[in-house]
C-alpha cells in the first residue's frame, strides 16, 4: 500500500511537505503542490480523509435537506438542478454531500439531529423556507452553520440565505398577462406554508390591484409541487362558472400536469387559456406549447448556497449574507394576446 513516505520520495520533498499539500496549506508553493499531486496520482495514493478531518475537527461534508421526502422532491427537476449547482462548488472545494432521505417531517428532523450531534457534517443547506420550521429552529438553537435557499421566516433574527425576488417576479409575470389583455387571471401555487409560494402570490395580487382588476379568492388555488397537483387544480377550474382566461402557475412541474389535463378536456393552450410559470426547468422548453416562465437560475441558487455555507463553516465570524439571484422571464408559446 502506497503511503506518504512513498509520495515524498517520488516527489523529492519531505513527508511533512506532502501532508501540507494534502491540507492545501497556503504556505506551500503552487509548483510544489503540482509536483506532489502529480506523484500522488502516478502512485495511486489517496489520503485518509477521515483521519485528517479528525485532526482538523472538520468533516469536509455538508448536509442538504429537502422540503419533503427525497423520493417526492426529486421528481421535480428543480431539485436535481439545484443539487448540480451545489455539487459543482463542493467538488471544487473537495467537500462531500450528505442528502436527507427522510420520508416524513419527523424522519427528516431526526436525520438532521443525527447529522449535527454525530458530527457528520460541518453545515447544512435547507432547500426550502417555511413558517415555524422545526429544523430551522433546531439549527439556530444549536448555533450550527446553515444556509436557507429562500427567504427566512423571522427577519428580526438574521439568517444567511440565497433567494430570488419572488414578489417582484410574481408581479412582473402577472403584468405580462395583463399587458396581453387578460383580466380574469388565476393563481395556482404550492403549499401555503412555503415563503416562495406566498411571495409569488403576493406579487400576482399586487399586479392585479395596480391594474385595477378584481382579486378573486376562488381564483387562488394551492396544491403540491407535483404534476398530479396541477391536474387537481384543473378539475377545480373547469368547475367554475366564470373560468379564467389565464393562469399564473408557481412551478413548471405543476404546469405540466395542467397542460396534460387541459388537453384531455379539449382546452387549448394558449388558444383557449394562457399560462405562465416559474423556474424554467429543462422540461418547460420541450413541452408543447413551450412555457413562458421565470428563469430563477436554479443552478446558481445551489452554487451560491454551497459557497456561502462553506465560508460560514470555515469562519464562524463570517457575517450574515443575503444573496439575491437575478431572474429573467423567458417568453415562449404559452400566452395569447386577447383582442
Amino acid at each position: 500500500m502506497v503511503n506518504i513516505k512513498d509520495v515524498a520520495k517520488a516527489s523529492g520533498v519531505s513527508p511533512s511537505t506532502v501532508s501540507r499539500v494534502i491540507a492545501d496549506n497556503p504556505r506551500i508553493t503552487e509548483e510544489t503542490k503540482k509536483k506532489v499531486r502529480k506523484a500522488m496520482k502516478q502512485l495511486g495514493y489517496h489520503p485518509n480523509i477521515s483521519a485528517r478531518n479528525l485532526v482538523a475537527k472538520s468533516t469536509k461534508a455538508i448536509g442538504v435537506i429537502m422540503p419533503s421526502s427525497a423520493n417526492t422532491a426529486l421528481q421535480n427537476p428543480f431539485f436535481p438542478e439545484i443539487l448540480r449547482g451545489i455539487g459543482s462548488v463542493i467538488h471544487h472545494m473537495q467537500y462531500s454531500m450528505s442528502l436527507s432521505t427522510g420520508e416524513t417531517e419527523e424522519e427528516i428532523f431526526s436525520e438532521v439531529k443525527r447529522m449535527v450531534f454525530g458530527s457528520y457534517v460541518d453545515g447544512v443547506i435547507l432547500l426550502y423556507s417555511r413558517i415555524n420550521d422545526r429544523v430551522t429552529n433546531f439549527l439556530r438553537k444549536n448555533d450550527f452553520p446553515f444556509v436557507i435557499v429562500g427567504k427566512p421566516h423571522d427577519h428580526e433574527t438574521e439568517i444567511t440565505h440565497v433567494d430570488n425576488d419572488n414578489f417582484k417576479a410574481g408581479k412582473e409575470i402577472t403584468r405580462h398577462l395583463i399587458d396581453k389583455g387578460h383580466e380574469k387571471i388565476a393563481f395556482i401555487g404550492g403549499s401555503r406554508e412555503l415563503f416562495v409560494t406566498m411571495d409569488r402570490e403576493a406579487g400576482y395580487v399586487t399586479a392585479l390591484e395596480e391594474a385595477g382588476l378584481e382579486v378573486c379568492d376562488e381564483y387562488k388555488i394551492h396544491t403540491e409541487f407535483l404534476k398530479s397537483g396541477g391536474r387537481e387544480a384543473v378539475e377545480y377550474l373547469l368547475s367554475l362558472e366564470m373560468r379564467p382566461t389565464a393562469l399564473v402557475v408557481s412551478d413548471d412541474l405543476i404546469s405540466l400536469g395542467i397542460l396534460g389535463r387541459l388537453e384531455e378536456a379539449g382546452i387549448k393552450v394558449p388558444g383557449d387559456i394562457s399560462l405562465v410559470s416559474f423556474n424554467n426547468v429543462y422540461l418547460s422548453e420541450i413541452t408543447r406549447p413551450a412555457l413562458t416562465t421565470v428563469d430563477v437560475q436554479i443552478y446558481e441558487l445551489g452554487a451560491q448556497s454551497a459557497k456561502i455555507l462553506i465560508e460560514k463553516t470555515q469562519n464562524k465570524d463570517e457575517p450574515v449574507k443575503r444573496i439575491i439571484i437575478p431572474y429573467n422571464i423567458v417568453y415562449r408559446d404559452s400566452v395569447m394576446e386577447l383582442k
